[in-house]
């Protein structure tokens, strides 16, 4: 039965996740007939796709994970995910940049509470060993996401518009969260109804997580290679559409193939390597990922040199899936180097800084550099300007050396310390079931 439950959680997570962040990826395809229609350039894209939406979504993820860590996730998600839900039907109705700009803000603060939340509660139902595997297929709701996104999003923007579009994806992020309120259940509650256990106060966790040095050097590879990888994602629809003259129907199924499918294949490969080949060696498990940052470098920027689509296209398929194998492993590693009182908040504060370095600097330098180098390129300024971000991946494997040095060893440290507390709580519920008095 609970092996039943943990499986049923798993899934459903699984699917708020794709309905939660579906928009991402019909907002990328609907970027030129936004800008076409409200008048924009690629600097005010690139802000509206940065640091406007993810200045938001950093900064609300530190309070909803502290709430994460001490409260009811199960209803953090819920509330979270219908949020979502009202804020991205609302931005099909934006007639200004400002209205739309505001909107994004409140999508947001929608999606800064799922992944924490979600990922915490995830680990509560999976042991070191089994959490790769669990929380990679969990991840693979950002492809599953992105094949619905980019197959569905492309129809309906196509022969709606994107206002339409945008109306429509909220009404089943509403029905998920009144699923998840009414069948999931939050491990901490006791029978009494109330939430158990203490936790940490907001600065011993900040302590804390500043003083985990593998955790250090996860954080500065997540920085960078969402402001040199992950970034250049949110212009990659409209380097097609400029560069190849491709359909918004068209590129839609090529990229739900290549980027959607292509991230489950190496999300789900990943998560089979470290929870079966490489259980419990994390430092074999990151030596391996920093080996595949490296060979990704060259495929990154043939992607975006690349003569014809087809070529360009077939080199993403390989790009995505290499890319994505380390995601199981690398929220894996969170989880398992943080007490349980902390998960949610190390998540958050991973998101912080990637997102507000990564998401929120990199669409919106992409955009800068591509506006300049306009005058000398054209329509083909978006290419030179991915193109220049390609070897970002090589310092991200940098960080993954480093971190496989220290990793097993402070798991190991964490887990002694999670194992004396227990032993020193047990010990004081024997003492009271006694009437011992222990000084």
């Amino acid at each position: 039965m609970i092996i039943r439950y943990r499986n049923y959680l798993l899934f459903l997570l699984i699917v708020v996740g794709v309905v939660g962040t579906i928009e991402r990826f019909v907002f990328s395809l609907a970027l030129e007939p936004i800008k076409q229609d409200l008048g924009l350039t690629d600097t005010q894209l690139g802000l509206m796709t940065g640091m406007a939406f993810f200045a938001f979504y950093a900064v609300a993820g530190i309070p909803i994970a502290r709430w994460a860590d001490t409260g009811n996730r199960v209803s953090i998600i819920a509330a979270c995910v219908a949020l979502l839900g009202f804020m991205v039907s609302l931005s099909g109705t934006a007639k200004a940049y400002s209205q739309l700009l505001a909107a994004r803000a409140g999508i947001a603060v929608g999606e800064a509470g799922l992944v924490p939340a979600a990922q915490s509660l995830i680990s509560d139902h999976y042991n070191r060993a089994e959490r790769p595997r669990a929380l990679a297929l969990f991840m693979t709701f950002y492809a599953i996401s992105g094949v619905i996104g980019y197959l569905v999003g492309g129809v309906l923007i196509e022969k709606f518009g994107w206002r339409e579009a945008f109306i429509v994806m909220g009404l089943p992020m509403i029905a998920s969260a009144i699923l998840v309120k009414a069948t999931l259940k939050e491990p901490r509650i006791a029978g009494s109804g109330r939430l158990v256990a203490s936790t940490p106060s907001i600065l011993q966790a900040f302590k804390y997580i500043k003083g985990q040095r593998t955790y250090r050097q996860l954080l500065a590879a997540f920085c960078v290679a969402y402001f040199f990888s992950a970034g250049t994602n949110q212009w990659l629809a409209v380097f097609y559409i400029r560069t190849f003259g491709m359909s918004s129907v068209e590129l839609g199924a090529w990229l739900a193939l290549t980027v959607g499918g292509f991230s489950a294949i190496g999300i789900i490969a990943g998560g089979y390597f470290g929870s079966k080949l490489a259980a419990n060696r994390e430092k074999f498990q990151f030596r391996v990922l920093a080996t595949i940052k490296v060979l990704t470098g060259p495929l990154h920027l043939i992607i975006y040199l690349a003569p014809t689509p087809m070529v360009s296209l077939t080199v993403l398929a390989f790009f995505t899936a290499m890319i994505t194998f380390s995601n199981g492993l690398v929220f894996a590693a969170y989880q398992s180097l943080m007490p349980e009182r902390l998960r949610s908040v190390v998540v958050a504060v991973t998101f912080l800084f990637g997102n507000l370095i990564g998401f929120g600097l990199g669409p919106l330098a992409i955009g800068a550099l591509s506006d300049f180098l306009v005058p000398y390129f054209g329509d083909e300024a978006i290419r030179y300007a991915l193109a220049a971000f390609a070897p970002g991946v090589l310092w991200v494997a940098f960080h993954y050396w480093k971190a496989s040095n220290t990793i097993e060893e402070d798991i190991r440290a964490v887990e002694a310390n999670a194992a004396k507390t227990a032993d020193e709580a047990n010990d004081g519920l024997i003492s009271s079931a006694t009437g011992e008095v222990r000084s």
